[in-house]
């Protein structure tokens, strides 16, 4: 049984999962019941259920290997690196666009997100028992679980359309209602209302990012609920609400280095909005493998997503965002390591900056970040909506901020559909390797030509979303059905 089913939960000391979980190798001897909730019937206790929601995007299966390939590799942004006859699993059908209902990648990113949607709810039941932790905090953390489970449910809509909203934990036995709840797909549409729902419910409790103490900056605050809350309007091209909800977010800068942001100095900056936390001093955790299968091949990594040569010639001469952005063959790093040549017909001559740690280049776990939502995307999604609205002169400035910290000077763009292609490219160079493109390309309507473009063929009406996992749709008994065009 798969742990989108599972209803009832163990604590151990870093994760939150299902006890007959076939994922996770949880021994009853290292967990506590959550039914003796009064163990954590205390500040810390409380705060326990929502870590153990956060950690989830640390797990290979949730960040990692999987995601790259589904969300970066199958971009034309990106190529499947490695070697020719390194397939990654399943990382070149991916690039060729390919894959079928079987494929790893999109079994393991739907069951991951799941699971972290399990610890969502359970947090949300538990925590409203919890009388002896702070009332104030215990609203906050409801909050945080709340934009984590519907950043989490984005990300399925965005991979696979409609999917179940599983929105509490199941009874005990299962009921026909909980089971139909696991098992029926719900139309794309319910999904972004479910998403809508907990996005601004969570905004009306959670405290501003500098209301947070320097240790917690990573925390879900006010501005990402209404950050995200912008980005699934964009999804949904509901104009205005994207420029409402761009305004809602404040307290953010530009930072005024592009480079700086994806090192360790710029860790939640002034820019950043969302990210996931990585540590790889131990006992912390990093994401699993994230630098090291993105890095450089034969110095300290696998060399899996590559960056595209369609990635580099989309940035214009000058353009600081693109050696930033791309580690070259036979470059020197910020940090002064220097990335050998291997041969003139390397099949690797290119590799994603933004994964690479400097303290822990060959670890598994890194201190390497992921950004998911930055103030210069809050101000593109907000240019593109001004855009859409006729407000074309007033987008024209937000679009120019954004080149101006590159190195660039004012587009040229004056007209609506020249100002259309102008930002959508500047958010292909701006928001490079930080898992957009592929979803930028669908929504806009781009993806058949762009992949033609780069030697692939898109199928319009089946590659708009990735395959339900086989074997979801098999132990569905007939209530869910599959992606059109996939077997």
């Amino acid at each position: 049984m798969k742990k989108i089913y599972i209803s009832l939960f163990v604590l151990s000391a870093f994760t939150f999962t299902g006890c007959a979980d076939d994922y996770l190798d949880v021994k009853q001897t290292e967990t506590i019941s959550t039914n003796d909730i009064e163990l954590f019937n205390n500040d810390n206790g409380a705060k326990t259920f929502v870590t153990s929601i956060y950690s989830k995007f640390l797990d290979w299966d949730m960040s990692s290997f999987g995601w790259i390939g589904l969300a970066s590799i199958t971009s034309d942004d990106a190529d499947k690196g490695s070697t020719p006859s390194d397939t990654g699993t399943d990382k070149d059908v991916l690039d060729a666009l390919t894959y079928n209902a079987s494929n790893p990648s999109a079994e393991s990113t739907f069951n991951a997100n799941y699971d972290g949607i399990n610890r969502c709810n359970q947090a949300l039941a538990i925590l409203p028992k919890l009388d002896k932790a702070d009332p104030a905090l215990r609203e906050r953390l409801m909050a945080e679980a709340k934009f984590l489970r519907a950043f989490m449910y984005f990300t399925l809509v965005k991979c696979y359309g409609g999917v179940p909203i599983v929105d509490h934990v199941s009874s005990i036995p299962l009921s026909a209602e909980d089971k139909a709840m696991q098992l029926t797909r719900k139309t794309t549409a319910e999904v972004y209302a479910f998403i809508e729902k907990d996005l601004t419910e969570a905004a009306a409790v959670l405290p501003n990012k500098s209301q947070y103490a320097d240790a917690e900056k990573a925390r879900a605050s006010k501005g990402a609920a209404y950050a995200l809350l912008a980005k699934v309007s964009l999804y949904q091209k509901k104009w205005q609400n994207v420029v409402d909800n761009c305004n809602q977010v404040t307290g953010y800068i530009i930072s005024p280095d592009y480079a700086k942001m994806f090192r360790l100095e710029g860790e939640n900056d002034g820019e950043s909005i969302f990210e996931i936390n990585g540590n790889g001093a131990v006992p912390a955790r990093g994401i699993q493998g994230y630098s090291n299968t993105q890095g450089v091949r034969d110095a300290w990594g696998w060399g899996f997503n590559q960056p595209s040569q369609s990635l580099v010639n989309a940035y214009e001469a000058g353009d600081v965002r693109k050696d930033a952005t791309i580690i070259f063959r036979g470059t020197t790093l910020y940090d002064g390591r220097v990335i050998p040549v291997i041969s003139e017909d390397d099949p690797n001559p290119r590799y994603n900056y933004k994964a690479y740690s400097s303290a822990y280049t060959s670890a598994w776990e890194t201190d390497a970040n992921i950004k998911y939502l930055r103030y210069a995307e809050v101000l593109l999604m907000k240019a593109e909506a001004l855009n859409e609205l006729g407000q074309t002169s007033e987008a024209i400035p937000l679009l120019n901020i954004i080149r101006h910290r590159a190195g660039l000077g004012d587009t040229p763009a004056t007209s609506q559909a020249a100002v259309r292609t102008a930002i959508y490219k500047e958010r292909r160079v701006e928001l490079a390797f930080e898992f957009d493109r592929f979803f930028d390309l669908v929504r806009t309507g781009q993806a058949k030509d762009a992949f033609a473009a780069d030697g692939k063929v898109f199928t319009v009406g089946k590659n708009e979303v990735f395959p339900i996992p086989a074997s979801f749709i098999l132990i569905s008994e007939g209530m869910s059905s599959q992606n059109p065009g996939y077997n």
